[in-house]
């Protein structure tokens, strides 16, 4: 496994790291890694591709990148992930994020946040 790493030499922060190489079924592969951090993993096609990214026991986010939007959108909508962008990664406010899987369960934005905090009661007069 290869591993570049960038950023300033004094940073409170990690540096924004790429690990090259990685085998899917590697630590750095299977757990959620909180910080500017990119594994690469070698894939044979779309199929799988999806299958790679299911096998994981996370689904918080995730991103396809393709020359094809359209291709974009079909492996998207079969990765089990609770937000998922085609060639960008940049959740909008108003739309639900949270994850699936054991990336946890419940949304934060959007009106399916809001109504986790409602209780419905029927008044009939």
């Amino acid at each position: 496994m290869a591993i570049i790493s960038t950023g300033p030499p004094r940073s409170p922060r990690p540096p924004s790291t790429v690990f090259a190489d990685v085998d899917n079924t590697s630590t750095i592969a299977q757990e959620e890694i909180f910080g500017p951090v990119l594994s690469v993993i070698a894939y044979d096609g779309g199929h799988d591709a999806v299958r790679i990214a299911n096998e994981s026991d996370y689904g918080l986010g995730g991103s396809v990148w393709t020359s094809d939007p359209e291709r974009g959108r079909s492996v998207a909508r079969r990765v089990r992930t609770g937000t998922i962008g085609v060639n960008r990664y940049l959740p909008d406010i108003a739309a639900p994020f949270g994850g699936v899987k054991s990336s946890g369960h419940g949304r934060d934005l959007g009106p399916e946040a809001l109504a986790a905090h409602l209780e419905a009661k029927s008044i009939y007069v």
